[in-house]
Order: C-alpha cells, then sequence, then structure tokens
C-alpha cells in the first residue's frame, strides 16, 4: 500500500509540474506583451502627431481668414 501511495504521490507531482508553461510559452507570452505595448505607444504616438497637424491647420485656416477679412 505504502508503493502505491508513494507511486500516485510521485505521479500527481510529475502531473502538476508538466501542466505549467514552458519557458518557451513564458518567452513568447512576454514578447506577446511587449509587442501589444508597443503597439499601443506607436498608436498614441500617431494619435499625437494628428492631432498636433490638425491643430497646425487650425491655426493656417484662422490666419488666412484674418488676413482675408482685412
Amino acid at each position: 500500500m505504502k508503493k502505491v501511495l508513494s507511486f500516485f504521490v510521485a505521479a500527481s507531482m510529475f502531473a502538476i509540474v508538466a501542466c505549467g508553461p514552458s519557458a518557451e510559452e513564458k518567452q513568447a507570452q512576454e514578447k506577446a506583451a511587449m509587442d501589444s505595448i508597443a503597439a499601443a505607444q506607436a498608436a498614441e504616438a500617431a494619435a499625437a502627431e494628428q492631432a498636433a497637424m490638425q491643430d497646425t491647420m487650425n491655426a493656417m485656416q484662422m490666419t488666412t481668414d484674418t488676413v482675408q477679412a482685412q
């Protein structure tokens, strides 16, 4: 009985260890997270650039309107 119980304990330990992610899977998850962060930062930078361009266009339009009004 003791041997059977020891076998099941050992088998359970191996099963628990085998269920965890491998080093490659952990690395892939880390890379995916970093790629996601980089994509979000790029989108934020593009939005800021677009807003700056829009502000510049609005300022140019206001200047043109002011010059034409005089």
